[in-house]
């Protein structure tokens, strides 16, 4: 009894000792929207956020409805996944220019479910059965309630994910092995697509192999391809490419690109019904979309069993692709993403929407470019969107009914051009390593072959079974035991321009599973050893100078300007223990080299293989006016001795 109390007692007072700034720092953690939103600068940011949302709620809406038709549902579940999703990561996501909601790989995936459980040849049995929700017929609410099963344990697991922590274990994704997955996906996407560009009528083909029996069935039965159909789309794919490119080519000069997207909708549309081509020619259309948002309601739990092979796609596979966007604005924008918050983000993105019949939501490549390139500042860009998705759902909707799905089909197959150009990456991990291009073939082959969720997992398994053969092979035997970087110093005291210098030996391989630690340990020594605060020191004194320069009308005579030079910092990479490396590695090697010259530091690197120098050069742009490899760390300390000799004597 003794113990119980002492155990009550001490739970009371751990729950006493929490102040009120824990509290707050806890929820601005949890709750990103609250760190954001009291310093958004309304008279800055509000204008080009309100023009990225215009923009981006077009491209909501017409890729809402797409990607539920991919999904097997009826197209208005896209809206409502265009809209509850968006609302959900703005409150929780880290990613300023993630544009979160429907998305064609998640949408992909949840199809395999709805078509197995509740598949095509029950319409003709259940379609004129009204459920008396929204009006749609038995069959679309059973559709749909296995697509937001799908959704709901999905998310579940995401937050189970985030529960443990495992949003560290994000650097196993190897950026080959993302790309790789992706452009797999994107290519089933396409096929998946293929039967309404034709305007054929093709039972749904899953399974293995999928993507070779679904071209094989077009062959066979060609001659039943509507050409009204075929011709439509053509069309409207040869304009969408068209006018996107000449977006592209002049956004600079233009702050609002033209919506061509929601041109082809409302022209096709308009079209369609005066020529009444779903009775003249035959070509089929969306159909009804009912009026307003659903009651909210849970999924039905009794599928959840049969789903959990599509949830666990949903949720790793929506993840990767979401986490890759939010990583990458975060560096394109200069701020931080936490890897795990996203989890709860995107967990919650999927389970609380379930409850509103949406489809599984993820961050969509198309719409975060089409952000960047409107110049979206915050997540109010997409809250805006939210509201003009809201007017549609409750105004325009019903007008959709007469769109052509052949459209629909053509605007989801331009929309994934971003990711179908990544097969241009072959070229740069072919030059930078030959195993990373090996692991990109094979996992597209994984993909194609089976699914994107198995696609990925081979990825992941061959990229470790690759470095633990790889590791052994290295000087470095223990990687667990061993130190990943050694920093060794050298300072003359009678050589006053090597104590600016700071020497760094690299003692293993640089890959994915120990790159993103080098980063951080050699930022922190430079941050911890006072490195970057005496750069700004000088860089203020140069600032000062050159002022003072301007006010002599140039009688400095180069006196003042001289200390800028004597005193830049110069890092030099020993690389003679750097035995194999990954594109990872090269990445982050780039990226140090990026950072340290924003910080007014040289970066050299020393005792280099040539397969390095080579993939460096290839994967960056090292413009430096000065070498930047050297044979031997004393030939580099040489080479700095005479560049500071040679500005010497010039500012003399």
């Amino acid at each position: 009894m003794t113990g119980a109390k002492r155990k009550r007692s001490t739970v009371w007072r751990k729950i006493q000792a929490i102040r009120s700034e824990d509290i707050k720092a806890w929820c601005k953690r949890r709750l990103p929207i609250l760190t954001w939103v009291p310093v958004y600068n309304w008279k800055e940011n509000l204008v080009p956020d309100t023009i990225s949302g215009m923009m981006l709620a077009i491209q909501q809406v017409t890729q809402g409805l797409a990607f539920a038709v991919l999904s097997s549902v009826h197209p208005v579940f896209g809206l409502y996944g265009s809209f509850f999703p968006v609302i959900i990561y703005a409150i929780f996501g880290m990613g300023r220019h993630v544009a979160t909601g429907t998305f064609a790989l998640t949408s992909l995936i949840s199809a395999n479910a709805v078509e197995r459980l509740v598949p095509s040849a029950r319409t003709n049995f259940t379609a004129n059965n009204n459920s008396g929700i929204l009006g749609l017929s038995e069959f679309e609410m059973q559709r749909i309630g296995v697509a937001a099963a799908v959704s709901f344990l999905g998310g579940i697991i995401q937050v189970v994910m985030f529960m443990l922590q495992l949003g560290s274990a994000t650097f196993l994704l190897t950026e080959p092995v993302i790309s790789a997955m992706t452009t797999g996906a994107a290519t089933h996407v396409v096929t998946s697509q293929v039967k309404y560009l034709l305007g054929m009528k093709m039972p749904y083909i899953s399974g293995p192999l999928a993507f070779f029996h679904i071209y094989a069935y077009v062959f066979e039965n060609i001659r039943s391809v509507q050409l009204e159909a075929l011709l439509l789309s053509l069309l409207s794919i040869v304009v969408l490419v068209l006018v996107k490119e000449l977006n592209e080519k002049f956004h600079r000069n233009i702050k609002v690109v033209l919506p061509i997207d929601l041109l082809l909708i409302i022209a096709t549309s308009t079209a369609c019904y005066y020529a009444d081509m779903e009775y003249v020619y035959g070509i089929e259309v969306v159909g009804n979309i009912p009026k307003g948002l659903p009651s909210p309601k849970a999924p039905p739990m009794s599928v959840l069993p049969e789903v959990v092979t599509e949830a666990f796609g949903v949720a790793l596979v929506g993840y990767v692709a979401s986490l890759a966007l939010a990583q990458g604005s975060a560096k394109k924008f200069k701020y931080t993403v936490d890897d795990n918050q996203e989890f709860l983000a995107h967990g919650l993105s999927n389970v609380i929407p379930s409850f509103f019949f949406c489809i599984p939501s993820a961050a969509a490549m198309g719409r975060t470019a089409l952000l960047y390139s409107t110049g979206a500042k915050t997540q109010v860009a997409c809250l805006i969107s939210c509201v003009l998705i809201l007017v549609v759902i409750y105004t325009i909707g019903p007008l959709l009914y007469w769109l052509p799905m052949c459209v629909l089909a053509s605007i989801i197959v331009v929309g994934l051009k971003g990711m179908l150009m990544q097969f241009r990456d072959l070229k740069k991990y072919w030059n930078v390593d030959k195993i990373d291009w090996s692991i990109w073939v094979s996992t597209y082959v994984f993909t194609i072959c089976f699914a994107a969720n198995v696609g990925l997992l081979y990825g992941v398994v061959c990229t470790i079974a690759i470095v633990i053969f790889l590791f052994p092979r290295a000087k470095t035997l223990n990687l667990k035991n061993m130190k990943e970087v050694e920093y060794k110093y050298k300072a003359e005291d009678n050589c006053e321009s090597l104590k600016q210098v700071k020497i760094v030996s690299v003692n293993s391989p640089l890959v994915f599973l120990n790159a993103r630690k080098f980063h951080a340990d050699l930022l922190k020594i430079i941050q911890k050893d006072g490195m970057s605060s005496q750069v700004c020191d000088i860089v203020n004194k140069c600032e000062q100078n050159a002022l003072l320069c301007s006010f002599s009308n140039g009688s400095c005579h180069g006196e003042l300007v001289q200390p800028c030079h004597s005193e830049r910092h110069v890092l030099i990479l020993d690389c003679s223990g750097l035995n194999f490396f990954d594109y990872t590695g090269v990445s982050v090697l780039l990226q140090i080299y990026a950072d340290c010259k924003n910080r007014y530091i040289d970066v050299l690197l020393a005792h280099c293989k040539g397969s390095l120098i080579k993939a460096m050069q290839y994967g960056g742009n090292l413009d430096s006016e000065n070498p930047v490899f050297f044979e031997s760390i004393s030939s580099a300390i040489d080479a700095i001795q005479i560049q500071r000799v040679r500005l010497t004597s010039r500012s003399r």
